[in-house]
């Protein structure tokens, strides 16, 4: 077993729309990446393979995996152990450098946005759906910090990702009427596990927490970033000059990213 892991998934996507992840990946890491996929999609596990990635098969629905994968992420790590984990969305990010190669301060560390909670409307309805207003009201100056990108040893990433269950077990997203009528899941609730990361750290549920700024840190969520700035090799880069390990949200930022993910995908052989 490798020391590190990269732990993520894609239930609901195609090759197609991971492949810049894995290979941007590979392009500088060794070490394991697991997977998770839909049992439905047998195309995609070969091409994963290739990349020498692990696969865990799933039943659940794609509409049903970004709250489900916390149990599913916990159940497959309970009997490994590993030295430093990465979990992380998959589609809309990719790589610059081994995403572990940083001097990392805490046995967890979480990627701020550089932005409010209170100014995000999207941040602000999840914990306001899920936690009330009045506990929305003791967080609400504090800066988003990124669900997407978590990364700790291993005994403190099983303990944010029971704590984390345990919120969304029991802080559900309050439905609007006509999903609540209908059985279905409300749109709006999607993306609220942001929120009870949020809650989490602010709130410090969770101790021992290291936090890393949007413009100087070493990953980018840049939704939100307020400088996008590239060297000469299309990397982006930090307000330190040096190139982000990774880069979160650039779909986001479509007309700024174009050019350099193009010239990555190129270079990567992905279409």
């Amino acid at each position: 077993m490798g020391k590190n892991l990269v732990l993520t998934a894609a239930v609901g996507y195609k090759f197609n729309q991971i492949e810049l992840f894995i290979k941007s990946l590979r392009k500088y890491y060794s070490d394991h990446i697991c997977i998770i996929s839909d049992y439905s999609d047998k195309n995609i596990d070969g091409e994963l393979m290739k990349l020498n990635c692990e696969v865990i098969k799933t039943k659940v629905n794609k509409k049903e995996i970004q709250f489900k994968r916390y149990k599913i992420f916990k159940n497959y790590l309970k009997d490994k152990d590993f030295e430093n984990i990465l979990l992380c969305d998959g589609r809309d990010i990719y790589f610059q450098d081994n995403p572990f190669n940083f001097d990392f301060e805490g046995p967890i560390n979480f990627f701020l946005e550089d932005y409010q909670i209170k100014n995000c409307p999207f941040n602000s309805n999840w914990i306001i759906k899920t936690y009330g207003q009045e506990k929305y009201n003791e967080i609400l100056d504090k800066t988003i910090l990124c669900s997407g990108t978590v990364l700790g040893i291993n005994n403190k990433i099983i303990e944010y990702l029971d704590l984390i269950n345990y919120q969304i077990e029991n802080f559900k997203y309050r439905k609007r009427l006509k999903y609540f009528l209908t059985f279905r899941p409300d749109p709006e609730g999607r993306g609220c596990d942001q929120g009870h990361a949020n809650f989490l750290v602010h709130k410090t549920i969770i101790k021992d927490v290291s936090y890393y700024s949007n413009e100087g840190g070493p990953f980018a969520t840049v939704y939100y970033l307020k400088k996008i700035n590239f060297d000469n090799s299309s990397r982006l880069i930090n307000n330190r000059g040096e190139p982000y390990l990774l880069v979160h949200q650039y779909d986001k930022r479509w007309s700024e990213f174009s050019n350099a993910v193009n010239s990555l995908k190129k270079e990567l052989n992905v279409f």
